[in-house]
């Protein structure tokens, strides 16, 4: 008897799982078509590593629709970003005007509308997110300046992802940008 049982409670939890499996697959939401309605994206947030104990925090939700995939320019969504060190510094929030991907790897770039930095409003930033799972990377147009950077940066101009998210942080998430070529 308790061979059948066994049998009988396999044979359901099989049923069930392929059922479940079979609604995902009609409603379009597999694993291949997950962003279908995506041409690309950038999500999550995460904290930089610096040894001298720096708070930086990057945060992304950029996005470009299906339907601009020939237009990396019509991205839409925001980033935020802080740095502070003993109490001070700064944060800034950028609307998204740019967004390339490639791989696992993101160009975001953004136009600051609201900061606490002065003279940062209204300036453009980039943004570079290296997608590596747990071991994410990050790179930023003002990399190399003292300040954010020239004030007529293109759009979707950043630097390498040189910097390294700290450890149980990185949760970036990069969809592919494949545009027609």
């Amino acid at each position: 008897m308790r061979r059948r049982t066994r049998i009988a409670a396999v044979t359901a939890a099989l049923l069930i799982t392929a059922g479940a499996a079979g609604s995902a697959t009609a409603s379009g939401q597999g694993p291949r078509q997950q962003h279908r309605h995506e041409a690309a994206a950038l999500t999550g947030t995460a904290k930089l590593y610096r040894s001298a104990g720096d708070d930086i925090t990057f945060s992304f939700d950029a996005h470009l629709a299906a339907g601009d995939t020939k237009n990396p320019g019509a991205a839409t969504g925001t980033f935020r970003f802080s740095h502070y060190l003993h109490g001070k510094g700064a944060w800034a929030r950028a609307k998204v005007d740019c967004l390339v991907t490639g791989g696992e790897v993101a160009v975001v770039s953004g136009v600051i509308t609201d900061s606490d930095l002065p003279g940062a409003e209204g300036r453009r930033v980039g943004v570079t997110v290296q997608d590596l799972g747990r071991h994410d990377r990050l790179g930023y147009s003002w990399a190399a300046t003292k300040d954010l950077g020239p004030r007529n940066l293109p759009k979707c101009v950043s630097s390498a992802p040189f910097e390294k998210v700290r450890q149980g942080t990185g949760d970036f998430h990069v969809v592919p940008w494949r545009p027609a070529l």
